[in-house]
Parts: C-alpha cells; sequence; structure tokens
C-alpha cells in the first residue's frame, strides 16, 4: 500500500487557461500548494473570492516536516473548516520535560487553565495535515466555491506590474501565461518567486547542523516533549523527542558545527546515533532522515505592490519552538480578510500595508524568541555554556531558574500592540484581551465562544446593551450578546471583564480585538471600524 505522500492528490491536468488566445487574468493566485498556501486559498474561497493554487508538485510533502501545531492556528483551521480531522488524527500534548545529562530538572503545561476547544499542541506529520487541506479543497468545490489547485504547474518567470502580475507558467504539456489581480507567494523558505523578484532575506544564519529522522517504533513514552541539553547519547549537544502518530516519532539530535551533512544522513551513520538514544534492543524502522541548520531571517517588506510574501517565504525561525508553520497560518489569518475588503471596495488598498505592519511585528517577536532559544541551545563560548549549565543545575531546585531556561520558546499567538487599527483601550480590563490581541476561547453553555465569533466582524457585548446589527462604511457588525449568568466556569468574566460588571468589545474577523469598552457607545464604536478597516 503506497503511502500518501506518494501518491499525487492533484494531479495535472490541462487546463483551459493554457489554450487562451490571450492571458486569462484570475483575482488570486497562491504559489505552493503547502500548509500556508492552501490555508489562503481555503480561507479567500469562503469568502466567495475565487482563487488559484499553482504547484510544480502533484503531492503532499514527503516526511514529517512541521509537526507541531499550536493552539491559536488549531482554532484559525477550526474557522477553515479542517480543524476536527486534525485533533482527531494528532497526538494531543501540554506537557514539556526538560534533561540535563541523565536527569529530568523540571517540567512545565503549556495549557494550565481549563475552558479552552483545543489542545496546547498536537503533534501531526505534514503530510496529514497537507491532506486534509486538499479534502477541504475538494468539500469546497464540491459547494461551488471558486478555487482549484494546479498540480505540476511551475512558476517560471514573474512581471510585476501595479495593478497585476503576470506569470509564465511551465506544465507537462507546455507553458502558458497567466494574469493575477494579487499574487500570494507562500512557495517556502527557498521561494522561487523572491528570488525571480531579487528580493532577499535579512538576518542570521547559524553554524550549528540538526539531524531530523522519523522513526517507526513501538515505545511506551508518554505524548510530551522531551528536551535533553548534553545526554549522555549525545554528549556536549541536545536532542529532541515527540510522539507522532502511527507509531512514528521525531527525533532531533545536534551534530555541530563542521560536518559533512550527506554523510551524516546515510543510514549507516544515523542508525548508531539512534540506538544510542533508544536503546540496543530496541527494534525501530527509519522512515526519513534529513538535516537542517538554524535561520532567523525575515523579508525586509512582506508586500511588494500586487504581489504578497506568507510563511516562510516571508520569514524563518529555527525549528525549536514550532513557529515555522504556526506563524504562517497567522499569516495568512491576517491577510485574507483585508484583501477581501480591498477587492470589494470596501477598504483602501493601505489597509493591506498594516499586513506588512502586523505580521512583521509577529516574525521579529518569533524570530527574537528563536535567536535566544539558538544561543541557549548552542552556546558559542566557554563561558556562556558554564553559565547555561548553571541555570539548568539551579532549575532542578528552583523555581526562579526556570523560566531562564530555553529549550525553544514554545509558539503562542502574537498581540499586534501599537497597530494602526487599534483604537484606545477604554476598558482597563484584562491584559491578555487588550486591544491587538487575540480572542481567548471561552466555554458557553452550548458551544465554546470562538466557533460563535467565526470570521466577521462581531460586537461582543457582555451584560451591555446594544443595536444587533451596525453598518459603518458597508461593512456589517453582527452582536454576539453574551451573560455572566449563563458563565458557570467564570471564564467568560475572568478573561474579558476582569474587575468590570460589563464589556463592549470589537472583534476584527481574524479574532483579535480592535476595540473595546464598559459599554457601547455608537459614535466610538462606529470611529473604531473605521480604523478597524483602515479609513481612520
Amino acid at each position: 500500500m503506497k503511502k500518501i505522500f506518494e501518491v499525487p492528490l492533484y494531479p495535472y491536468k490541462r487546463h483551459a487557461d493554457e489554450d487562451a488566445s490571450s492571458p486569462v487574468r484570475r483575482k488570486v493566485v497562491v504559489i505552493g500548494a503547502g500548509p500556508v498556501g492552501l490555508a489562503a486559498a481555503i480561507d479567500l474561497a469562503q469568502q466567495g473570492t475565487e482563487v488559484v493554487v499553482l504547484d510544480d508538485n502533484d503531492k503532499v510533502s514527503f516526511g514529517s516536516r512541521a509537526i507541531c501545531f499550536a493552539k491559536r492556528p488549531l482554532e484559525i483551521l477550526d474557522r477553515l473548516g479542517c480543524g476536527q480531522p486534525m485533533v482527531d488524527k494528532g497526538v494531543q500534548w501540554n506537557t514539556g520535560k526538560v534533561f540535563f545529562d541523565d536527569r529530568q530538572v523540571y517540567e512545565f503545561n503549556l495549557l494550565p487553565e481549563e475552558g479552552h476547544k483545543r489542545p496546547a499542541f498536537i503533534n501531526l506529520q505534514q503530510y496529514y495535515f497537507e491532506e486534509y487541506l486538499v479534502n477541504r479543497v475538494r468539500e469546497l468545490q464540491e459547494q461551488g466555491a471558486p478555487i482549484e489547485i494546479r498540480g505540476r504547474n511551475k512558476v517560471s518567470a514573474i512581471g510585476s506590474h501595479p495593478t497585476h502580475a503576470v506569470l509564465e507558467i511551465d506544465t507537462p504539456e507546455g507553458s502558458y501565461t497567466l494574469e493575477a489581480e494579487w499574487l500570494i507567494a507562500c512557495d517556502g523558505a527557498g521561494s522561487p518567486t523572491r528570488q525571480m523578484l531579487g528580493l532577499d532575506f535579512v538576518g542570521r544564519v547559524f553554524e550549528d547542523n540538526f539531524l531530523i529522522a522519523d522513526v517507526i517504533m513501538e515505545a511506551d513514552f508518554p505524548s510530551e516533549r522531551w528536551f535533553w541539553f548534553d545526554p549522555p547519547f549525545n554528549k556536549g549537544q541536545s536532542a529532541l523527542l515527540h510522539k507522532q502518530p502511527d507509531g512514528v516519532w521525531r527525533i532531533d539530535l545536534q551534530l555541530g558545527w563542521d560536518i559533512d551533512k550527506e554523510r551524516e544522513k546515510r543510514p549507516d551513520n544515523v542508525i548508531p546515533r539512534l540506538k544510542a538514544m533508544l536503546g540496543e534492543d530496541v527494534k525501530f524502522e527509519l522512515e526519513w532522515v534529513s538535516i537542517y541548520t538554524f535561520q532567523c531571517r525575515r523579508m525586509e517588506k512582506f508586500r511588494h505592490g500586487r504581489v504578497i510574501f506568507a510563511g516562510d517565504a516571508a520569514h524563518q525561525v529555527s525549528p525549536f519552538g514550532a513557529r515555522g508553520a504556526n506563524s504562517g497560518l497567522q499569516d495568512t489569518d491576517n491577510l485574507c480578510w483585508k484583501l477581501k475588503l480591498v477587492m470589494d471596495g470596501k477598504a483602501p488598498e493601505g489597509l493591506l500595508d498594516t499586513y506588512d505592519a502586523e505580521r512583521i511585528h509577529g516574525a521579529d517577536e518569533n524570530i527574537l524568541n528563536s535567536s535566544r532559544s539558538t544561543d541557549f541551545i548552542t552556546p558559542k563560548s566557554e563561558i556562556s555554556r558554564v553559565l547555561r549549565d548553571a541555570v539548568l543545575d539551579l532549575s532542578e531546585q528552583y523555581e526562579f531558574a526556570r523560566p531562564l531556561v530555553n529549550s525553544g520558546r514554545l509558539s503562542v499567538p502574537c498581540t499586534y500592540d501599537g497597530s494602526p487599527l487599534n483604537s484606545a483601550d477604554a476598558l482597563d480590563g484584562p491584559d491578555r484581551t487588550r486591544p491587538g490581541s487575540p480572542c481567548p476561547d471561552a466555554p458557553l453553555g452550548d458551544g465554546f465562544l470562538l466557533d460563535k465569533l467565526g470570521d466577521k466582524f462581531v460586537l461582543l457585548t457582555i451584560d451591555a446593551d446594544a443595536p444587533d446589527v451596525i453598518v459603518e462604511e458597508g461593512i456589517e457588525v453582527t452582536r454576539l450578546a453574551l451573560s455572566i449568568k449563563d458563565d458557570k466556569t467564570l471564564a467568560l468574566q475572568q478573561r474579558y471583564l476582569g474587575k468590570h460588571e460589563s464589556g463592549v468589545y470589537l472583534i476584527r474577523p481574524d479574532q483579535h480585538v480592535a476595540a473595546r469598552r464598559p459599554a457601547f457607545d455608537e459614535n466610538q464604536f462606529r470611529h473604531a471600524i473605521r480604523r478597524a478597516i483602515g479609513k481612520e
């Protein structure tokens, strides 16, 4: 039986666009059928926007690649209609453990509070994730949504113009030209789109190399993240272990600086390393092996006229921290509602500049945390190593030292502090729901809050009066009326009101807070809506 990554899921079929007498213009073209590109396409198609995905492959990715998916991206995937299969198949975990040499120095819980629909993290091979996204595309197609994936359509040249982009596309049956009103580049860290437009990254490339191995074995390790500093089986280096579905375990082993990458990937070199870690008697099978180096870089701008970059094409971080695919999904979550408003003429094109402002802020936050993780995991001097090891020793007995341990600060959603779309905070409520923040979930009597917010502008009222609908600048904002009387767990009170008895929130389509006040003030909220769409 063939494995999923060996089967074409979107095989090449000749399209009428290839035989057109002049180039056909499409509303949105996405380059790259990986997780970020497919998420962008699904998001736009659910809003009724015509979108074409081009990919030079016709299969899902080989190897586990991105495997850790955090709570916030799972909530985004719920809105895209494919969160549940991810959670059903994935290995759920909240606990992480840190080891130094052969002893555990401490453990942590990434979701210590109750009242959330989704877990802190799941582990799931990227090829399953891509399969579920492709399945969702097919569901949308059956419903008549204007979305398609064109496999084995390789973009070979791009011309950028003020009103559109022009793409030269190679297929098994020849080449053709396509125009796009908007082009979203999600073609990965090596981004041919970025190279064709003469754009580049800025940032740091670290010298250390890490071996990734997907190992099929039967083991009784718990569903937790285990990280070792200086373990007996990889002295002077580090190691990481994650459980995946289907009896697959992800192992990362630090190798050092000056290595022969091709030689290190050979099974006769990989297997002895794994036996030293797992034990000579453990039976296992190698499914996939790769070597990577840490890179913490980004483009100076993500938007270049009608071409917009997202995911690894726009920014790269080290794998420790699960910030790659997770931040890419937050890119498209930020971008697509803005692009839809601009295309519909309901917002100025300048709204897309806030994608740059907000997601560059997110990328810089990820790069900062990722660089700090890398410096802690791979000390660059003897004194740095001595200090690092002292922190690890202290963390076993003293709680104050544990926040200093950095085995990869795990992905958390970005708060857009200082965004031009935020209105001034008029509630003085809980810090976690200040303007710019992603809405935390909360259990309601008949479900969960985020499911009810959906993907439109919402006026969330908690024990406050307001109109059921506000229309401002062509934007229809519907009210979601809640009451603390129904808040059995007090999660709504604690997360949205704090010391206050009532509150009113303006929530963006990406479920970030745009404004909040203790009571409804029509004039103030109309201003907040205009600000949130870039008109103030």
